[in-house]
């Protein structure tokens, strides 16, 4: 009863300072790009540079074709990493910068009266922008591809919300514990360079051996790669054969949460002394 009390009170402080973190989310943005002659060109050039060289290493070098869907349709090699790549790139980006937000914000975490539980928000919508711009250049290529629209394409309303969700309850834990222990931002890192391999974004899942194929998924962002391509590539609803990998991914992101707004909880209060 008390973990519902803390959601709602949660929600309606978001709701109640709504303008702060609009002003807030800008500024993140804005001071990104402080001083740099590109600005936020920089945002879009360094996954683009990525996923092209990826890809021509794998064009080139591996040799490899299209994916096969699960329905027989061949989906353009380009299509099917670009969309696992800008996915990963907007989790791992707010991953890094929530972990380090009220050392970041410091100066509002010493305010009493400040709700500073909102500020991984803050990082997360920030983040979210140029997630936008990447679905952007997502749908162009798929457009130049000639990958059909399809009614599908609505669902990854649903993966986004799904994806915040997750990160939400990871910025709490991570941005509490960095407070304390400044090796965290360089852990995030870390995990994130080996989350990246780990998860199938450059290489299908298919060539996992079948006994291996259950460890690989209990990484919450396959259930949330798989959907963005499932969504925008393969025709698929989220009902038809993701049942339990649904209930999976949102019983560990509710635990997740549940962890975070704990150990918010117990850890708050020491904030103002550390920082």
């Amino acid at each position: 009863m008390n973990l519902f009390r803390g959601f709602y009170g949660f929600a309606r402080d978001i709701y109640e300072n709504r303008f702060v973190l609009g002003q807030l989310v800008k500024r993140d943005f804005k001071n990104r790009y402080l001083g740099s002659f590109l600005g936020f060109l920089w945002t879009i050039i360094q996954p683009i540079v990525m996923i092209v060289v990826l890809w021509a290493v794998f064009i080139l070098a591996f040799n490899s074709g299209p994916v096969i869907g699960p329905n027989g349709q061949e989906i353009p090699f380009i299509a099917w990493f670009a969309i696992g790549v800008i996915t990963w790139n907007f989790f791992a980006e707010a991953c890094v910068t929530s972990t380090n937000v009220f050392q970041e914000y410091s100066y509002l975490v010493k305010k009493i009266n400040f709700k500073i539980a909102i500020l991984p928000i803050v990082k997360l919508l920030s983040s979210f922008v140029t997630h936008l711009v990447f679905l952007a250049i997502i749908i162009g290529i798929l457009l130049f591809k000639g990958v059909p629209i399809t009614l599908q394409w609505v669902q990854v309303i649903y993966y986004v919300g799904a994806m915040m969700m997750l990160l939400l309850g990871l910025s709490w834990i991570t941005s509490c514990l960095q407070v304390f222990i400044k090796d965290i931002t360089q852990l995030v890192g870390i995990v994130l360079q080996f989350g990246f391999w780990l998860t199938p974004i450059a290489w299908n899942f298919s060539i996992v051996p079948q006994k291996w194929q259950f460890w690989f998924k209990l990484n919450p962002m396959f259930y949330i790669i798989d959907g963005y391509r499932k969504s925008f590539l393969f025709e698929q609803w989220a009902w038809e054969d993701q049942q339990l990998m649904g209930l999976y991914f949102w019983l560990v992101t509710f635990i997740i949460l549940i962890i975070g707004v704990v150990l918010f909880r117990k850890l708050r209060p020491s904030f103002a002394d550390v920082l």
